[in-house]
């Protein structure tokens, strides 16, 4: 193929020339039937039972409203489809801003063979955050009312709103140039690399004050959030979590991609890995040591040690020395000591451990003190099956770019253009 193929006619050898590059593309290079049967896998026959149950109930809930299928009031408007599928995860799909800034702005070059598959995990990450939005909206379609007609400048949900709409288009952008060698086009692929360091520039302001808004919002709720989890540090606190969680995250990912994707990564990938996670969960652990050192200077700021001997204050123990302290400890020894299985477990842990503090701020330990808490804490199985989907198709979605989309390797023609 050249370049740019256009096709400027519409003779039927043109056509049928791109019905079969297209469907090649897409099938990988195997027939409509040996590639119809390399889907009979138990993988995908879970993913579909989990797609084809939670059908119907993504139906009920756009017939009937919010209430047939979550614990959703007036005092609990979010449950754990926003405190998973918004709070939890959006920071760890600051992944590809972390990566990617290291690359391009700090001059880590060695960082280059995980900058796509970082972007790719945090482009996706956002985009089904924006879904899980959408389905909590009551009139999703009429987003764009407050986005762009009745501003709502003095709101944090408007801007956080704006941050998601405008990283998601960033986050595009920076993927563009595997899509584009993918398409096999060489004059667009120029220009979109050109346009990368603006982008990645952009993409770490936009990340950075999305992910301290996000703890602002929690700032209007000193009355309902609990004194332990309350701070006037909460923006600090949810930027600096973000930082180890984007990180850990990226480790794992690089990961998935040597363990299930491993004939769809070339060499400098698989040889990278090792010392990049290595990389990686140093900074994990130096971001934790300082979250956890913002965590105890705002307790002291605030006295609030008395609190630790309560029910509550044990379980925040639990979260902080469980769930940080011992993840960040596991860093040390895994980097320090070159263990790579450790330095991923402990990423995985640390991962569990961001995703426990922000269901805490959002679900459980948010209106601790209204009597029917513990009733509204208890998702239904209904909301359990919105995020079983919802994670199952960021996988499959995930899997098939990953399959076709040159992330973890490089095509020839294209060696070190981006």
């Amino acid at each position: 193929m050249g370049n740019d193929v256009q096709y400027t006619t519409q003779s039927p050898d043109s056509l049928n020339g791109f019905k079969a590059w297209f469907m090649n593309k897409l099938f990988m290079g195997m027939s409509m039937s040996e590639y119809s049967r390399s889907l009979a896998t138990p993988f995908n026959f879970v993913a579909a039972l989990i797609l084809v149950v939670s059908a119907p109930i993504f139906t009920i809930r756009y017939v009937k409203g919010l209430a047939t299928v979550l614990h959703a009031t007036n005092e609990y408007p979010w449950g754990l489809l926003l405190s998973w599928g918004i709070f939890a995860g959006e920071p760890l799909f600051a992944a590809g801003f972390v990566v990617a800034a290291a690359y391009y702005i700090f001059g880590m070059k060695s960082y280059r063979s995980l900058v796509r598959i970082a972007v790719l995990g945090g482009m996706l990450g956002y985009m089904f955050a924006a879904s899980y939005l959408l389905i909590d909206l009551g009139r999703p379609w009429r987003i764009y009312y407050p986005m762009l007609i009745n501003f709502g400048t003095s709101s944090i949900l408007f801007i956080v709103a704006w941050h998601v709409s405008l990283y998601i288009t960033v986050q595009l952008l920076e993927f563009s140039p595997a899509i584009l060698e993918w398409l096999g086009s060489k004059r667009l692929h120029r220009w979109a690399t050109s346009i990368t360091v603006a982008l990645i520039i952009g993409g770490v302001i936009l990340s950075t004050v999305h992910q301290s808004a996000l703890g602002a919002l929690y700032l209007l709720t000193p009355g309902k959030l609990h004194p332990l989890w309350y701070s006037s540090h909460l923006p600090l606190l949810f930027f600096s979590s973000a930082i180890y969680a984007a990180m850990s995250f990226a480790i794992l990912l690089a990961f998935v991609a040597v363990r299930y994707f491993k004939d769809k990564c070339d060499k400098e990938f698989l040889e990278n890995t090792p010392s990049l996670t290595l990389g990686l969960g140093k900074g994990a652990a130096v971001s934790m040591y300082v979250y956890f050192a913002i965590n105890i200077l705002a307790m002291a700021q605030d006295n609030k040690w008395g609190l630790l001997f309560t029910p509550y204050g044990y379980w925040y123990l639990v979260e902080l020395l469980g769930f940080v302290a011992i993840p960040m400890g596991l860093f040390t020894i895994g980097v320090k000591n070159k263990r790579l299985k450790l330095t991923r477990f402990s990423a995985l842990y640390a991962v569990i451990g961001i995703v426990l503090n922000r269901v805490n701020v959002n679900l459980i330990v948010f209106n601790w003190n209204q009597p029917d808490h513990f009733h509204h804490i208890i998702p239904p199985w209904t909301e359990l099956m919105m995020i079983a989907a919802m994670i199952t198709l960021n996988v499959l979605i995930f899997r098939w770019i990953v399959n076709r989309f040159p992330v973890t390797r490089e095509l020839h023609g294209y060696r070190g253009m981006h």
